[in-house]
């Protein structure tokens, strides 16, 4: 995107997933075919390919465009044939997925820095399965059982940044009522700060708690997202009820970054951060 560009787009909350295209389900339904004609499980092609078996499947249920490299480690272990390599050449999106969000997506995947600040569901890079299925529950309108499956299966994927990112900066700003909420129930929120703890032990993740009193706060507008892109540029995302906005304007992005600052000061460090999530699964 060129500078200065702020662009919104409607139905994209919570990190939407494209509608598959006629091309991309007939891809991944080759895959599959080729992949079970191998006698392979999604995991054991993935161990082939070097990706998660949640990306094989969102492949194969032409959810996701397959990466470059997934195509040329598929081939050989797939017969060799050639049909993955020439079929690439004509996978198509659906028309309507908005510019916005691939490029937001597109983005994420290279980001070297990212940064998150939310203020109303825990981010999908650090949820359970269990409490993201809690959340697709409440969805409305009602998502159906193989609804909220793509959609957890979209969220593990995503997930995986986390694990093969190693050399990214990754920082969490969570606000306390997140998990006093108890979303799901209390065996689910057990489970959510047992995973947030071993999180927050990776040396590339910086994770703080923003206390439930706090008499200054910079991030009363809302959540918001911001990464650096291995070329060092800055962009930002965030979202609301219906719809987000993708920002590359550099001044807008300082305003943003300047607020993530403030705020990384007025939250809990994160070893207080650390102690508090260990008293709050202690209180449960």
């Amino acid at each position: 995107m060129a500078d200065g560009t702020v662009e919104t787009g409607g139905g994209g909350s919570c990190g939407s997933e494209p509608e598959p295209s006629d091309s991309m389900r007939t891809f991944g339904a080759m895959v599959q075919a080729l992949r079970e004609h191998a006698g392979l499980s999604r995991e054991q092609l993935g161990d082939h390919v070097r990706y998660s078996k949640h990306t094989v499947a969102s492949i194969e249920r032409g959810r996701r465009m397959p990466p470059p490299d997934f195509v040329e480690r598929a081939e050989p272990v797939l017969g060799d044939t050639g049909a993955l390599r020439k079929s690439v050449p004509h996978l198509v999106r659906r028309p309507g997925l908005a510019r916005w969000f691939r490029e937001w997506a597109r983005l994420e995947r290279d980001a070297i820095t990212l940064y998150t600040y939310e203020s109303r569901v825990i981010p999908g890079l650090l949820q359970t399965e269990a409490y993201a299925r809690a959340s697709f529950r409440n969805q409305l309108p009602p998502l159906s059982a193989a609804q909220i499956q793509d959609q957890w299966e979209a969220r593990a994927e995503r997930q995986s940044l986390l694990r093969e990112r190693v050399n990214t900066a990754f920082s969490f700003i969570l606000e306390e009522h997140l998990l006093l909420r108890r979303l799901g129930g209390v065996e689910v929120t057990r489970g959510l700060i047992d995973h947030l703890l071993k999180i927050a032990g990776l040396p590339n993740v910086e994770l703080q708690v923003m206390p439930q009193v706090r008499e200054t706060h910079a991030g009363l507008a809302g959540p918001m997202q911001l990464l650096e892109t291995p070329e060092n540029r800055w962009y930002a995302y965030s979202e609301a009820q219906r719809g987000g906005l993708f920002i590359s304007d550099l001044k807008e992005i300082s305003v943003l970054q300047q607020r993530y600052a403030r705020m990384c000061a007025q939250a809990l460090t994160s070893e207080d951060s650390v102690s508090l999530l260990l008293q709050m699964r202690g209180a449960l």
